[in-house]
């Protein structure tokens, strides 16, 4: 997609005949000029998924009377929709804490103009890598967490999200459970890689587990993070392969660029609004 200024309406809605002929009969209404569209139709739970890109010089009225305009539209087909302006890109916050592999990597994709976003603030546990955030000019945060201080500094947490108007969280190799209160006040806005191709290898050390079980294949997964413990709507994944030889220190090797080209990948369908919740699955229109 061109870099111009555009709108993008996404769409999840029970599926019917004429969802696609009335929204694009909306747009060309108004000149809209579509640079990309994309359509999913989920017949187990016959529900329908799209996605439009329209140029915004294409059109005449602003956003907000668009999307008044849409709403009887919306409201025939049962629709659950959203209109975002690239103009206003996210405000994301990055949660890491020792290890610096994804971090670093996605602030020099931000800082390339690779990654839409604005980084608010990087939130830690600990001070090791504010030297890396602060080379980028970012605010840097330590909140230490401990099993006795705990809901105490996930509320300074979440109190943090809120003054930075944070739209998204990515949990960049955050090595602490986030408390329920916190998933359920950003639903489908916490990316979180695992190092692990899940569902196998849940929980902590995957590789070691994975290098004792003998596996021929370690990956790495993006989700979307819920109150149950890496058990989120995946968003994305990939793998690498294994031989005889290979090491624990091998595989941890392997996992790690594994982890930011998937953290990478994920982050910026999310950004551009291609990922939809379908329960427990994510359509990703890529």
């Amino acid at each position: 997609m061109r870099s111009d200024r555009h709108f993008t309406l996404t769409i999840d809605c029970p599926d019917r005949v004429g969802i696609v002929a009335a929204v694009s009969q909306f747009i060309a209404e108004r000149g809209g000029w579509i640079l990309e569209s994309n359509h999913h139709a989920d017949r187990e739970h016959g529900r329908f998924f799209m996605r439009n890109a329209i140029l915004a010089s294409s059109l005449a009225e602003r956003p907000e009377d668009f999307s008044k305009a849409f709403e009887p539209i919306a409201r025939q087909f049962e629709m659950r929709w959203r209109l975002s302006d690239s103009a206003r890109p996210h405000r994301v916050a990055v949660l890491v804490s020792r290890l610096d592999h994804c971090l670093v990597d996605l602030l020099y994709r931000w800082r390339s103009g690779e990654l839409h976003c604005e980084i608010g603030c990087v939130i830690s546990n600990h001070d090791d890598l504010r030297p890396d955030v602060a080379f980028h000019g970012l605010p840097f945060h330590l909140v230490p967490v401990t099993p006795d201080t705990k809901a105490q500094a996930f509320g300074q947490i979440q109190a943090l999200l809120q003054t930075q108007a944070i739209d998204t969280v990515v949990l960049a190799r955050y090595m602490q459970i986030l408390p329920s209160a916190l998933c359920e006040a950003y639903p489908g806005r916490i990316l979180n890689i695992h190092h692990s191709f899940l569902p196998s290898f849940v929980g902590a050390r995957p590789y070691h587990r994975a290098f004792e079980r003998g596996v021929k294949l370690i990956g790495a997964t993006c989700h979307y993070v819920t109150a149950d413990l890496d058990e989120g709507p995946i968003i994305e994944q990939d793998v690498v392969r294994i031989e005889h030889d290979d090491t624990v220190d091998d595989l941890v090797r392997y996992g790690r660029d594994v982890e930011k080209a998937v953290l990478a990948r994920a982050l910026r369908y999310h950004l551009e609004d291609r990922v939809l919740l379908n329960g427990h699955r994510t359509v990703v229109f890529r």
